[in-house]
């Protein structure tokens, strides 16, 4: 095929992170406050669980763009006995009252599997009728009640702090309400919120850093910790969300709210090398996963150069998203922003959570009456007729969310996710594959270059050996592209793991706000 486009920018810079090590638990997040909030948990005393809810609340206030509780996600708990792990799926859900022919196609039927046709005035992706039934306070709530120490009055308690302190105002996240600027501004509480005179909020000249108070926020929260976790679905925050959905044209009413409830599972393994994998089963990347790497079992060499490698990864990658498109329907076509959150505490118990809103601020609204960012969860149907994923009321969207525990001799050994829609299961099973196949160090594999298949086009990093794009490109198009900060083109990775009672953690490299912490306030 030979096929080879290259987009070099000039590189004046080589961004790295160290990965943190400590006898103690670990908390690795897109946001450096939330590991930091979800490690004084541990510090106190509460345990995998415990941590992982509370950085994924915090995560709502400091980073809301991404996830939050007016979203869905997935988690997986791992005992450190070697007992069951356990799965919970709490994603979004589509309204009773949703029907295809609310979502008319422009220009009729056509597009692939890759390449959706367009729906009028997008309403699949940006407004009230993209939003679904949010389902992460059922779901932290549900998997705190399960595993956790902690009450959900204590969980909530940093992320109210948090809020009523305000969201942290400084050039990244300046550049993060810039890129969405525009569709903010068509919603009243979403550009009051995010926006100053219709220009994304900066740092006023002489300062560094400043906050942006979310008093509606804030105030919701301190309602559901009275008054607990079903008032968000049958209470007077129910009600809230209700009213100010149906002002702005949602099909969501307070039956589809009373009616959502999380779903518990037993985990979906498979065995990679020595080690076993396990992810949440249904309708999310975790079951893609699992065909991808053994797909690379079967074909990766051993001793393989990394040219071999990136194209085992290239064609395991490129068939299992064709199947995938084919059979299960497809999810994402526009790029999603999606939190992911690994912790093991001391004793070795380790939780996988993703909690995302879908796109980059979801649907771009804010409801008034609770200051909660809403979800675009329409957008991870497909808006034909009779095909897999298909619009239909009530139903559950196949998701791209792929959190993942891997065990070797029972034990949980990696705890590991990522953001970055379509390139979250590329980018995992790659790892996974760094660690187990080349012998690499969480920072090593963190930092190797990748390349991602979830389209058409196989996208190289341009730092990968000179001969990887053209190894790539005798079966598949290729682009080069550099692993930069905005587009994210590889995925956000956090992960942490666990040897011989000594834990490691890494986050993202590529992101000023990633982080692991632990225990004791150290972070990495």
């Amino acid at each position: 095929m030979d096929q080879v486009v290259t987009d070099r920018a000039e590189e004046t810079w080589t961004v790295s992170k160290k990965q943190l090590v400590s006898p103690h638990g670990l908390v690795a997040s897109q946001h450096f406050e939330a590991a930091e909030a979800g490690a004084k948990v541990l510090e106190n005393g509460g345990n995998a669980m415990d941590a992982a809810i509370v950085t994924a609340l915090v995560l709502s206030i400091v980073e809301p763009w991404l996830s939050g509780v007016g979203g869905g996600g997935l988690l997986l708990w791992a005992p450190a006995d070697g007992g069951q792990i356990d799965t919970l799926d709490f994603n979004v859900r589509a309204s009773r009252n949703m029907d295809r022919a609310q979502y008319p196609l422009v220009g009729g039927s056509d597009g692939d599997w890759f390449d959706w046709p367009a729906v009028k005035d997008d309403r699949n992706l940006i407004g009230y009728p993209s939003i679904c039934v949010p389902g992460a306070v059922a779901g932290f709530a549900a998997a705190l009640e399960k595993y956790g120490t902690l009450s959900w009055e204590d969980a909530l308690a940093p992320a109210i702090e948090i809020a009523g302190r305000g969201m942290r105002i400084d050039w990244f996240t300046s550049l993060c309400l810039a890129v969405d600027a525009q569709g903010l501004a068509r919603f009243p509480e979403s550009a009051r919120l995010f926006l100053d005179n219709g220009r994304p909020r900066r740092v006023a000249n002489g300062k560094q850093v400043d906050y942006l108070p979310m008093p509606a926020k804030a105030a919701m929260l301190r309602r559901l910790a009275r008054a607990g976790a079903r008032d968000f679905y049958e209470g007077e925050v129910a009600r809230d969300l209700v009213a100010d959905l149906q002002d702005g044209g949602s099909f969501i009413d307070s039956e589809d709210l009373a009616g959502f409830q999380p779903r518990w599972a037993k985990a979906t393994s498979g065995k990679y090398r020595d080690t076993t994998v396990s992810v949440v089963p249904g309708l999310c990347g975790g079951p893609s996963l699992l065909e991808t790497l053994a797909r690379i079992e079967a074909q990766l060499p051993a001793a393989a150069s990394e040219a071999q490698a990136a194209a085992v990864y290239a064609d395991a990658i490129r068939t299992t998203y064709e199947e995938r498109l084919k059979t299960m329907g497809h999810a994402g076509a526009h790029g999603d922003c999606t939190s992911h959150v690994s912790v093991v505490d001391a004793q070795g118990n380790m939780v996988s959570l993703t909690n995302t809103l879908l796109s980059r601020f979801g649907s771009k609204v804010t409801l008034p009456r609770t200051g909660l960012l809403m979800n675009n969860g329409m957008m991870w149907f497909d808006p034909r007729e009779g095909v897999p994923n298909c619009i239909a009321p009530a139903a559950r969207p196949l998701a791209n969310m792929s959190p993942a525990i891997v065990s070797r001799d029972g034990q949980p050994t990696l705890a590991i996710g990522a953001a970055g829609g379509r390139q979250i299961f590329p980018c995992i099973a790659q790892i996974i594959s760094y660690v187990l196949d080349r012998g690499m160090s969480l920072e090593e594999a963190f930092h190797a270059p990748r390349i991602d298949g979830s389209n058409p086009t196989i996208v190289v990093d341009q730092a990968a050996a000179a001969d990887v794009a053209a190894t790539v490109s005798r079966s598949y198009p290729v682009e080069i592209r550099a692993n930069s900060l905005h587009p994210v083109l590889f995925a956000i990775p956090s992960a942490v793991s666990r040897k011989g009672g000594l834990n490691s953690g890494m986050a993202h490299p590529v992101n000023p706000w990633t982080a692991c912490a632990a225990e004791g306030g150290r972070n990495g």
